[in-house]
């Protein structure tokens, strides 16, 4: 029996929920403060929200999806144009290359892993700066992003899970 129009608008919206969640999230982190002292401490969510879906979810979060992800963030964000691009596709093609090892990793290994790659993709955009400034920016402000970005990590795992139980459990049967 063929699914009905309803059924097929339900399964492409469940398809999008990785997507639409991360692009929210992105635009509620980089809503401007007026502070700039806090600009150096806003976590990098796009980033956790690659990193999560192309581990658990990688049908859902493919590398189109990542480039427009990243794009936005480059757009409405400080860094260089395509660092912040280059930055998630690296960590997508960093995942679908260790699909085997981040499949059956624990939560402990998945966010040590998550700092290496974090870490690599700051460390990428800072040195993208670097090149198209001319000249060494303070790698301070970097550092911290990274470690504010590893803190939340936990919370938006946890909150990224809960929506992967609601939303994107497997669809059932069509009787």
């Amino acid at each position: 029996m063929q699914p009905t129009l309803w059924q097929r608008l339900d399964s492409f919206a469940r398809a999008l929920t990785p997507f639409v969640l991360t692009v929210l999230l992105l635009l509620v982190s980089m809503t401007p403060v007026r502070s700039p002292y806090l600009a150096p401490v806003i976590p990098s969510i796009a980033l956790i929200a690659v990193y999560y879906w192309s581990v658990f979810r990688p049908d859902l979060m493919p590398s189109g999806a990542v480039f427009l992800i990243g794009l936005l963030h480059d757009l409405i964000g400080v860094a260089p144009l395509g660092s912040g691009v280059l930055a998630l596709l690296m960590v997508h093609a960093a995942v679908g290359a260790q699909r085997k090892f981040f499949a059956t990793a624990g939560f402990g290994l998945l966010w040590l892993a998550f700092a290496v790659l974090a870490s690599a993709a700051q460390l990428l955009i800072w040195l993208l700066s670097c090149l198209l400034i001319g000249r060494l920016v303070d790698l301070s402000p970097a550092i911290l992003q990274v470690a504010v970005t590893l803190a939340i990590y936990p919370c938006l795992f946890w909150l990224f899970g809960r929506c992967q139980q609601l939303f994107l459990r497997e669809a059932e049967p069509v009787r």
